[in-house]
């Protein structure tokens, strides 16, 4: 993924896209913005967008369909614009791989900031994987984690994973049989300073076990640990 790739905003507000356009010109990124979500998959694969910043509600295709389209081909991290309060359309965002969201009104300053620490993970991870050839791969209960490509091997089957999803079972599988409080793995998972909604890990937990559900062998691989949080086993 190339965290130097221009933001693709899509959103059919044109003075808000105007604001952050502007905004984040300032601050040296190339944006690109679509007024709807009809060309987003098309402009994603010519674009590779390091950023993609997408609104719910817009007419014709919503943001849910647009971002249910993109995650066909891409795995570029998606910010999500909702409504104040809408906590349903923060979950379902989630649920189909966002990475993040913002209600409605926000201040242009915290959406760089999510925008930078987005960034900043996907960069620690790639060089993390350039710099550790030897561990670019994880091993564990007859799955495997390759690093370098974000993907998971699963009885012969390779899957691409959402980025979330891969840096949460990245740390789950890097710690086996040990059960890891909802705090630590928001810790780990995300910057100290991202500000992650408190149902986040959860969201992405269930979103794992659904993809592991096609794998009887596996389906029980991510274990909730009452009280405490999740335990990846080692051994089913």
């Amino acid at each position: 993924m190339d965290t130097n790739g221009p933001i693709l905003l899509i959103d059919d507000d044109r003075k808000l896209r105007a604001l952050i356009e502007e905004y984040l010109v300032e601050y040296g990124f190339e944006i690109h913005t679509l007024s709807s979500g009809r060309d987003a998959l098309a402009t994603v694969l010519k674009l590779n967008p390091s950023v993609i910043i997408l609104d719910v509600m817009m007419p014709g295709k919503d943001g849910f369909e647009v971002l249910q389209e993109i995650r066909t081909e891409s795995s570029a991290p998606v910010i999500m614009l909702t409504a104040k309060g809408e906590d349903t359309d923060r979950i379902v965002g989630l649920e189909l791989g966002a990475d993040d969201y913002m209600a409605k009104p926000f201040n242009p300053r915290e959406l760089l900031a999510r925008i930078k620490a987005l960034l900043r993970r996907i960069d620690a991870i790639e060089n993390s994987g350039r710099k550790r050839k030897k561990n670019t791969r994880i091993a564990v209960g007859g799955m495997e984690l390759n690093v370098s490509k974000q993907t998971l091997l699963i009885e012969g089957e390779e899957l691409e994973l959402a980025p979330t999803e891969f840096r949460l079972l990245k740390v789950l599988m890097s710690n086996p049989d040990a059960a890891l409080t909802r705090d630590e793995l928001m810790d780990l998972v995300w910057d100290k300073d991202f500000s992650a909604y408190d149902r986040s890990i959860d969201v992405h937990i269930s979103k794992l076990r659904t993809q592991l559900k096609e794998y009887p062998e596996h389906a029980k691989r991510i274990k909730t640990v009452w009280g405490t949080g999740y335990m990846f086993v080692g051994e089913a």
